[in-house]
């Protein structure tokens, strides 16, 4: 039996324990989920990385203006990454493109230099590139580092783009090189319908496994239960 990874977008530490109550695999922590997610504060990081014991992936991304990042920007991601590192964090979550929207492979492997230990989700940039299969060629020579994609196939959402990441996560189990994480949009709705075309090992949820659907309430106890039980 296969085990398929739930992870969970996370603010703070009290979600990241009600998560990992709920059965929760594996947290994205984020600020300011309202502009889709940027590095949360030292005091949140400190405070939510020895309140759980399943692996939390925490945000670097300073801005949410486009991810083509200037040398003020990326200093401040470096300065971002030690501190996660000083916490005992041992996960991130990354990207950065090229003005020519390719993969930065430049500061991908600054990040690499900077923390080779770290386990790193590259995110959501991935979807601004025209070619993915290309994009993931590149990221799979990054593999021992680059451990998954967080993508929804290039489309607006992850249902609207099943087929292409269907073909990305057979790109992947060819190649043994990043995971996909199908990402945006997911929730108890179409999860069974898009893992049944997809045949991810891992999906990424936000605010669907909410109470009424936002952010700014809980986790829903039924609906992260249901989610489980879909996914077995």
């Amino acid at each position: 039996m296969i085990l398929i990874i739930v992870e969970v977008i996370v603010q703070n530490q009290t979600e990241a324990i009600q998560a990992e109550k709920l059965g929760a695999d594996r947290l994205e922590l984020v600020s300011a989920i309202s502009e889709g997610g940027l590095t949360p504060s030292y005091g949140t990081i400190k405070q939510v990385l020895p309140s759980v014991s399943i692996p939390v992936q925490v945000m670097i991304r300073p801005h949410s203006k486009h991810f083509s990042y200037d040398k003020n920007d990326f200093a401040m991601m470096q300065d971002d990454i030690k501190a996660v590192l000083e916490l005992g964090g041992t996960g991130i979550v990354f990207g950065a493109l090229s003005e020519d929207g390719t993969v930065d492979e430049y500061k991908l492997k600054e990040v690499i230099a900077l923390a080779p230990e770290m386990d790193m989700t590259f995110h959501r940039a991935f979807d601004e590139i025209t070619d993915q299969k290309a994009a993931y060629r590149t990221l799979m020579r990054y593999s021992d580092h680059v451990k998954r994609i967080l993508t929804s196939g290039g489309a607006p959402n992850a249902q609207a783009g099943m087929k292409a990441l269907h073909e990305l996560v057979k790109l992947a189990r060819n190649t043994e090189g990043p995971e996909i994480l199908p990402g945006g949009g997911l929730s108890l709705d179409n999860i069974k319908s898009v893992h049944q075309i997809v045949g991810a090992k891992q999906y990424h949820f936000g605010k669907a496994v909410r109470m009424h659907h936002s952010f700014a309430n809980m986790f829903d106890p039924e609906k992260m239960n249901a989610i489980s039980k879909i996914l077995i």
